[in-house]
């Protein structure tokens, strides 16, 4: 792999599949007494996250201590952030202490890639902006791996905020390039324009999309990012694009439903759904231990040979 993982773009089909399946041996040791390796044991990983986060700063980190590595977290909140220093002067100041990798989530798209530019330390993107997010879109992909055994033929249908989503822009490289039939739905308002030309099918009608589905994918409604009216109000869109038992019977008889999180329930996904028999959500939770052990692995300098 190459030193920094900013984005699906810059994986190969093989590098994908490399690291699913190395998630895979990752994975057995969340299953142990003593859940920890020496694999980066003498390594140092500074998270960095300028943006709230629960599940991706949480698992980093777990999975930086199941490998032994040394890890410093730092709040950007009570940091020198707060009296004016810039994302480069922060990240130089690091750099001089030396560490091997940072793990940066940053509310500005290609923060990381100005961190790669300017460090010799490794640089995991764990989110910028509407840009990217490349860890979750792996986990993803290794969730329907699991239930599904393929990826190669699969329709899966993401449903949502596609305008602001980073996991929907880093899945869509992803799945289309293992052979998923990808299909999107969402308010107009809230579809990227030319998301066609990434090779997906976009309608505006929820029960066309999910129709004969293998996986449907909600996405949160990012408010946070809205400075307008995208829709006329929450109990509007969840009558409109809300997931529900009704909608999930559209899909196949053994579809999975996935949520990055965090859910706001009774708005985009039914707490019927997100409870019930057929939800992952809290799989994806654990498998993003287990992948992002196997990115850190990698990039450390492993192989699937060691």
């Amino acid at each position: 792999m190459k030193k920094d993982l900013l984005g699906i773009g810059d994986l190969t089909e093989d590098e994908i599949h490399l690291v699913l399946d190395t998630a895979e041996a990752m994975r057995e040791i969340a299953q142990r007494p003593i859940k920890k390796v020496p694999t980066l044991r003498g390594k140092t990983v500074v998270n960095l996250f300028y943006e709230p986060s629960t599940r991706t700063r949480t698992s980093f980190e777990i999975a930086e201590k199941r490998l032994s590595a040394d890890t410093l977290n730092i709040a950007v909140a009570v940091s020198s952030v707060v009296k004016g220093e810039t994302l480069a002067d922060t990240a130089r100041n690091i750099e001089a202490m030396a560490p091997d990798m940072i793990v940066i989530r940053h509310a500005s798209s290609g923060a990381p890639h100005l961190l790669s530019r300017i460090c010799r330390s490794r640089i995991i993107n764990a989110g910028d902006g509407m840009h990217e997010h490349p860890t979750q879109a792996l986990l993803d992909a290794f969730t329907i791996r699991e239930h599904k055994k393929k990826i190669d033929g699969l329709k899966v249908t993401i449903v949502g905020d596609l305008l602001h989503s980073r996991v929907l822009r880093s899945n869509v490289l992803l799945l289309t390039r293992l052979g998923a039939e990808v299909w999107v739905s969402g308010p107009p308002t809230l579809v990227p324009v030319g998301l066609e030309r990434h090779g997906v099918h976009v309608s505006s009608s929820i029960d066309e999309a999910v129709a004969d589905a293998d996986v449907v994918m909600m996405l949160r409604i990012q408010q946070e990012r809205m400075h307008g009216a995208f829709f006329p109000s929450l109990r509007e869109y969840f009558f409109t694009f809300g997931m529900t038992k009704a909608r999930v019977a559209r899909a196949k008889p053994d579809v999975i439903i996935m949520h990055p999180g965090p859910m706001n329930r009774g708005v985009e996904i039914d707490s019927e759904v997100a409870d019930g028999p057929y939800s992952v959500i809290l799989e994806q939770v654990a498998n993003g231990v287990a992948v992002r052990m196997a990115v850190l692995y990698l990039l450390a300098g492993g192989s699937e040979e060691d």
